[in-house]
């Protein structure tokens, strides 16, 4: 007996399952507000030198703030000071002609910056000066943070297996509060860092689990409603932050705002049930009668029937008496495993890392980044819906590849198109978006439905770990443009095209119940 068996009886789509996408709706939220902070927290404001320490013995006194300016700080072609530069004497002559000082010796800014702070009350970069030869610690921080999620996405994948799904997620959200408040009183550069590996560590179990535990519980028939609909607390938590952002403008207050509503998931996790899946495939069949006949009750459903009792329930098909520990060496051990293991990796790295490449580039259109950022996130509803209905007509391969390709085509259009056309970039660049958002809520799907319930977890864990490793160099990626401008998009155009031909060889899962052994993976399943 299969466990879909047990779920036509129980109802494998009732309020029991929509109860469990409300109760993770809040830590699927706060993901998006953290995973895309380094937009507003490590944001660079304009900035020139700061010149109120010079005296030139008392010269300065006469001159006003723009004067001063003057003899003081070149200026760009657009007449704006430099950001990183000012003359290596007061140039007074400048006062008397119109010249720029374009020909005079410069150096390097020598008692600090002046920080315009209209957009930002402070940000990273005003708090530790990361701008001129420090800016690329900025992104840095981004990289590092993400590092922290692929290092948990090894951790939490075991541990969730080995553990179970309810367990590792009330750590994953005690890790994310504390880690996530104590950054925000972070008082060095380093210390803060750590902190943010640390809260990005803590933050991938509620990202691997949400989803797990909302696929485990339904029917094969609402999968992908559940996996899609279940996503868009993603797309709001993503506009979310735009607005937090816009009326929360200091750095350390913006980083407690997204993290406090955690402690109102640590509450609402006392109702989430453990997934039965889990406890039948390690032999606890007691506590999943438990959860079974709570969703049959829930459910308004008659209780289980004598056929499905305990002792069923400990000889299903589901349990592997002879081996019980899988690790992630079970993911490389069989011929089909290996073939699977090596395509998630590839194709979840290219979608990860074109998703976040775009998602991280949020200025250049002509736009303010709130506004900006808000319509990146917005035009991720519409795509989710297009990609709920089209996982279910065409199925879930041509999707994650047409996705990924149309993605690519995108970032190439934009390669070509001239910066004048700012409003026709921006509108392809939101095209892009839309589609990078629905070809990481195929993935997601998709993979939960190609690895076996046994070391589903482990599968997730490891795709995650690939696909936070595509999130930790695009920041990477994007300091390129200091080499060549349009390198960080003929990358990450590359790296989407040939992640998207790659998701071509997975198998397709429309309609197919979900694995429960390996050897369901190596034999042929309908």
């Amino acid at each position: 007996m299969k466990f879909e068996n047990i779920l036509e009886e129980i109802d494998g789509f009732g309020p029991f399952q929509i109860a469990i996408i409300i109760l993770l709706c809040t830590p699927r939220i706060v993901l998006p507000c953290h995973f895309l902070l380094n937009n507003f927290i490590a944001a660079v404001p304009p900035h020139r030198c700061d010149i109120s320490t010079l005296d030139d013995g008392g010269l300065f006194r006469n001159l006003t703030q723009e004067q001063r300016l003057t003899v003081n700080v070149p200026v760009r072609e657009d007449g704006d000071p430099k950001s990183c530069e000012m003359f290596a004497e007061p140039q007074l002559q400048l006062l008397a002609n119109s010249s720029n000082g374009a020909d005079l010796p410069t150096v390097q800014c020598q008692s600090g910056w002046v920080y315009d702070n209209s957009t930002f009350a402070s940000t990273l970069a005003t708090e530790w000066d990361l701008v001129c030869d420090r800016k690329s610690l900025t992104k840095t921080t981004s990289t590092i943070f993400f590092f922290g999620v692929m290092m948990g996405a090894i951790a939490f994948g075991y541990l969730c297996d080995k553990y179970g799904r309810r367990s590792t997620l009330l750590a994953s959200y005690i890790m994310a509060i504390v880690f996530g408040f104590c950054s925000a009183f972070a008082n060095s550069y380093v210390l803060f860092a750590v902190l943010r590996f640390l809260t990005g560590f803590g933050l991938t179990g509620i990202s691997v689990n949400s989803l797990v535990l909302s696929i485990e519980w339904v029917d094969t028939s609402h999968r992908s409603f559940i996996g899609v609909i279940g996503s868009l607390a993603w797309s709001a938590g993503n506009m979310l932050l735009a607005g937090l952002a816009f009326l929360v403008n200091d750095w350390r207050t913006l980083i407690m705002t997204v993290t406090a509503p955690l402690g109102f998931a640590v509450l609402t996790w006392w109702w989430i049930p453990e997934s039965a899946r889990w406890l039948l495939a390690n032999g606890k069949a007691e506590r999943a009668q438990f959860y079974l006949e709570k969703c049959a009750k829930f459910n308004k459903r008659p209780k289980l029937s004598s056929k499905l009792k305990l002792e069923t329930l400990s000889n299903m098909e589901i349990l592997e008496e002879q081996d019980k520990n899988y690790t992630y060496l079970h993911l490389i051990k069989t011929p089909k495993m290996r073939q699977l293991t090596l395509l998630t990796g590839i194709v979840w790295y290219g979608v990860a890392s074109t998703y976040y490449g775009i998602s991280l580039n949020i200025s250049g259109f002509g736009l303010n980044i709130y506004l900006t950022h808000f319509i990146y996130a917005a035009i991720e509803v519409p795509a989710k819906l297009m990609i709920y209905c089209f996982l279910n007509f065409i199925g879930r391969r041509k999707c994650q590849a047409g996705t990924l390709l149309l993605t690519g085509i995108c970032i190439a259009i934009n390669i070509f198109l001239p910066k004048g056309l700012w409003h026709v970039r921006a509108v392809v660049a939101i095209l892009g978006k839309g589609l990078s958002e629905a070809s990481f809520t195929t993935i997601f799907l998709y993979t939960t439905e190609l690895y076996p319930t046994v070391v589903r977890q482990n599968g997730l864990g490891y795709t995650s770990f690939m696909s936070r490793l595509g999130v930790s160099v695009a920041p990477l990626i994007l300091l390129l443009e200091d080499v060549w401008t349009l390198l960080p998009q003929i990358i990450l155009c590359s790296v989407a095209i040939i992640s998207g031909l790659v998701s071509l060889l997975l198998p397709e899962t429309l309609n197919v119940r979900l694995p429960e052994t390996i050897d369901e993976i190596e034999k042929p399943r309908s």
